[in-house]
């Protein structure tokens, strides 16, 4: 076959010639010959990470391998039963969180179910069904109103055919198509009229065409192919989940091994005490708990997201919406309701605005103003001057081969064939013209259809008062042919001043970005028996325009200034024109100045460095860009440091939601690509949801550092124990054994609760977070592990000391020896003090400057749930035989409990102090600038 590059410019033999085919279309042999050398006729995917690696991947962390050194060593230090609790920690973690984390990559197998099963060809000179996979270059390929297309075609016939390319381009008007020779090479490819493309559909009329690439060769298995080829990166919070994996391990391993050298040379610890010594260190130093509760409330947070229609696929991009300084949005249905609909009706006498959005035929007529661009104070229209409009709303409804039905809900409707002339059957609706009425009192006997050459329609219907044409098309093409005007007072000639004033009118709807109809009719000599384009479409009585627009979604708005407080930008990038983008975007508040716009073929000639410099204008509009644009404004943005949000619903947005931070899918509009590409679906298509999902992406990053805290916190009691007893010779205050019941055991609620406070108030008021900020910096080392972690261990040293009656040193040891239930008791005692400060360090952790009493001591309910099960769980390892044994417990008397009870407060009272002073000083720092 010859290059098929320009066949767009081919005419209609050249096209036979290029593909090697005929109007009886492929012989059988030749289409099965096709098949072997081009392959099936679907997406092929890229094989990704097996199931079984992701899951190993779990067990070697960093986390994950200090606990198989530790588990090693206890089998060394002949501690068997400790070696096992730890490999089974290690189990239990990695399931748990391959679990919480794992979900299927579909965006490919998505892409083969939107594509057809069967197609209409001719092969051997006859028409027959095939299976659409089976479908080759040089398949002649019939189109029907209502058809798949099922692979890229070049027309060579067509009978006025409309086909709906949103799942490509995202635009849902119904784009026309025909066989011309398209000679234009600064078009787009979706630009040029004579090609039909995979996946999208015949919305209205029919067609022939040359198939002339399918499967991963078509338009839409190039996305796939970009969809596949863009790399998953790693979350902001994956990484420093990872950033404090490494620096705990660090600790953790070094002070292992230092206190090991210590034991055996300074000491001289025997060889196994020394041993066990070691694990202790790392072991206290791991928090086990963490990673099982960050995913756990990450997973929380997308239940709460989900109830505020925001489902979260990829638990990792809840906390990545918190930092997001970027939202990439496309227009139609996003920003836009895509529903077309009619705004304004003007006529000679009279302009109406049109109520009411939506293919809901409600809403009231009100007279704007007196058709001579005055405005007037609106009002009601009455019944008479209804009456006037009614030859208008007629050239509206009958000139429309579109149907309005009812949708699947009560109260619901629908368009079947072009949103425009839907929005015209509306209009007529709402003027009290019943399409359904209006057509059955009528016969169309002729119909002139639309071509983009003279940019109009006509319609002839027979009627009681005799035959009638009724014409729609462009304002300045329609007005060329009109020789009368419909006014107030009847139909008379039409003047240079009409035309004038009818031309201003069409340029002021113009400018707000406006479709604007013109609507005419002709009363036909009842001699005539044919019609055609000269003896219709002249002569035509002008009736008026209608204006008509996409409108924005009520609520994006208020949603585009919370954006704006937030400190994040929004960018609209779409396919459609300019002068539209821009009109959208001042009605939403999007823009207010003069913004720049710039078009996909801009894009073509600008380098990454320009296209950098535009995106940091603060008003920047893309239009008719491409699904590459799209990728690569994401890139650049990403590539600027910029944390990108990037909305969509078509195929055409599934490899830029993949190249961004994180993909936002429409629920309702979108297509399976664009929801399967995405960390994120928006259930109710509402933009404004995502400043719902912004909010609680910000509190994550707020509640995990809270919890963080809260773990690292208790590390310092869990560590001390063990230096002590290198130190001072004394019993091992607290067993390793412990320590696993304390991170897994029960911290594990109390932290996950301080995962679900509420956002704090103003939390939508500050700047976003920097993609450098840490979360375990300086501030929360400092808090964790130099203030509240040593309150803990001095009530924990305390508990165990007053088991033994304040005893110390050699004496403490020798009576520890002689009395060993004692000494069980003394490291429960231990135990409880930590669970017991852990209580008030959780209820301290809850703010991080303002007070907790001004929060509410009692709030978090989910709080005191879990104090609840972390005090019973500490009852259960204290009195239950069974877990005595496992835990190396035994049962206390309750005076000993009351002993403890009063530090409970400790944490949260010293804290408190902390914040106070701190309080103190950010105020006079505050003043000191205001002053």
């Amino acid at each position: 076959m010859r290059d098929i590059a320009n066949i767009h410019r081919f005419n209609i033999d050249e096209v036979y010639d290029a593909l090697e085919t005929s109007p009886q279309g492929l012989s059988t042999e030749e289409a099965e010959r096709r098949r072997e050398e081009y392959g099936l006729n679907e997406i092929r995917k890229i094989k990704g990470t097996p199931l079984w690696k992701r899951f190993i991947s779990h067990f070697t962390h960093f986390f994950a391998i200090l606990l198989w050194i530790g588990a090693a060593l206890s089998f060394v230090a002949d501690q068997a039963a400790l070696g096992y609790a730890i490999i089974g920690v290690i189990f239990i973690n990695a399931t748990f969180t391959f679990v919480q984390e794992y979900k299927a990559e579909k965006a490919t197998e998505a892409l083969k179910r939107l594509l057809p099963l069967m197609a209409t060809v001719i092969r051997d000179g006859e028409e027959i069904e095939i299976e659409a996979a089976k479908l080759v270059p040089g398949d002649f390929m019939i189109l029907r109103e209502g058809d798949h297309v099922s692979a890229d075609a070049r027309l060579i016939g067509s009978a006025e055919l409309r086909t709906n390319n949103s799942a490509l381009t995202g635009e849902s008007e119904p784009v026309r198509r025909n066989a011309n020779p398209v000679l234009d090479e600064e078009m787009s490819i979706t630009d040029r009229l004579n090609l039909v493309f995979t996946g999208t559909t015949v919305a209205i009329g029919s067609g022939k065409a040359i198939a002339y690439a399918t499967g991963m060769n078509t338009e839409f298995g190039k996305i796939a192919a970009m969809t596949q080829a863009v790399e998953d990166e790693e979350s902001p919070i994956q990484l420093q989940m990872k950033r404090i994996t490494r620096f705990v391990a660090v600790i953790a391993l070094g002070l292992g091994i230092l206190f090991y050298l210590l034991g055996q040379f300074v000491v001289k610890l025997p060889f196994a005490d020394n041993l066990i010594f070691a694990i202790g260190i790392i072991v206290a130093n791991v928090p086990e708990g963490l990673l099982p509760t960050v995913t756990l409330s990450l997973a929380m947070a997308t239940q709460r997201m989900a109830k505020r229609n925001a489902l979260v696929k990829k638990l990792s991009s809840v906390e990545t919406l918190g930092s997001t300084t970027v939202i990439c949005t496309d227009k139609t249905g996003t920003l836009t309701q895509n529903e077309m609909t009619v705004r304004s009706l003007w006529t000679p006498w009279v302009e109406v605005s049109v109520a009411g959005v939506g293919y809901a035929p409600e809403g009231e007529f009100l007279a704007s103003g007196n058709g001579n661009g005055k405005g007037e104070k609106q009002k009601k229209l009455s019944r008479e001057e209804m009456a006037r409009l009614d030859m208008a709303l007629k050239a509206a409804v009958l000139c429309n081969n579109s149907r309005l039905v009812e949708g699947e809900e009560k109260g619901t409707y629908k368009i079947i064939g072009d949103p425009t002339e839907g929005a015209l059957l509306v209009l007529g609706g709402k003027g009290g013209v019943d399409p359904g009425e209006a057509v059955g009192n009528s016969k169309r006997i002729a119909e002139l259809p639309f071509d983009s050459a003279r940019k109009m329609m006509s319609v002839i219907y027979e009627e009681k008062g005799g035959k009638i044409a009724y014409s729609k098309g462009a304002p300045n093409v329609v007005l060329e042919r009109c020789s009368h005007i419909l006014t107030k007072e009847g139909v008379r000639e039409i003047s240079p001043e009409d035309r004038d004033r009818i031309k201003g009118v069409n340029d002021r709807y113009a400018r707000s970005a406006l479709r604007v109809l013109a609507l005419a009719s002709r009363t036909m000599p009842p001699e005539l028996s044919g019609y055609d384009i000269d003896n219709t479409e002249t002569g035509l009585t002008f009736l008026g325009l209608a204006a008509m627009m996409d409108p924005p979604r009520p609520e994006v708005e208020e949603a585009i200034k919370k954006c704006r407080t937030a400190g994040i930008r929004v960018i609209m990038i779409t396919g459609d024109y300019g002068l539209t983008a821009e009109s959208i975007a001042r009605r939403i508040g999007l823009v207010t100045g003069q913004p720049r716009i710039i078009t996909g073929m801009d894009l073509e000639n600008m380098p990454d460095e320009e296209l950098s410099m535009h995106l940091r204008d603060e008003e920047v509009l893309f239009a008719r860009v491409s699904p590459e644009h799209k990728m690569r404004i994401a890139q650049v943005l990403r590539g600027m440091g910029e944390v990108v949000a990037m909305t969509g619903d078509g195929v055409n947005d599934a490899p830029a939601l993949k190249a961004a931070d994180i993909g936002v899918a429409m629920g309702v509009t979108g297509t399976d690509v664009a929801r399967e590409a995405s960390e994120m679906i928006l259930v109710d298509d509402n933009f404004a949801s995502i400043v719902a999902a912004v909010e609680e992406g910000r509190a994550i990053f707020d509640n995990i550092r809270r919890f963080i805290t809260y773990i690292l916190a208790s590390n310092i009691p869990e560590i001390v124990p063990f230096i002590l007893f290198v130190m001072f010779n004394i019993p091992l205050p607290l067993t390793i054994i412990q320590i696993l019941a304390v991170d897994l055991g029960t911290d594990l609620l109390p932290a996950l609760a301080l995962g679900t406070e509420k956002p704090e108030l103003g939390i939508m008021s500050r700047p976003p977070r920097s993609r450098e900020e840490k979360l375990l910096n300086i501030r929360v080392l400092l808090r964790a592990y130099g203030f509240l972690g040593p309150l803990e261990a001095l009530v924990c040293m305390l508990g165990y000391l007053y088991m033994f009656n304040w005893r110390w040193g050699a004496e403490l040891r020798a009576y520890a020896e002689a009395n060993p239930l004692v000494y069980a008791k003394a490291t429960t005692m231990s135990l409880t003090g930590i669970m017991m400060t852990q209580i008030g360090n959780g209820f301290a952790c809850r703010t991080n400057v303002e007070s907790v009493f001004k929060v509410g001591l009692l709030s978090n309910r989910l709080y005191l749930l879990g104090i609840a099960s972390e005090v019973s769980l500490q009852v259960l390892i204290v009195y239950v035989p069974l877990l005595n044994k496992a835990f190396e417990t035994a049962p206390i008397a309750w005076s000993d409990w009351l002993f403890l009870v009063p530090f409970i407060p400790i944490c949260t009272v010293a804290d408190e102090i902390r914040k106070l002073i701190l309080r103190t000083y950010l105020r006079r720092q505050k003043k000191g600038r205001e002053g």
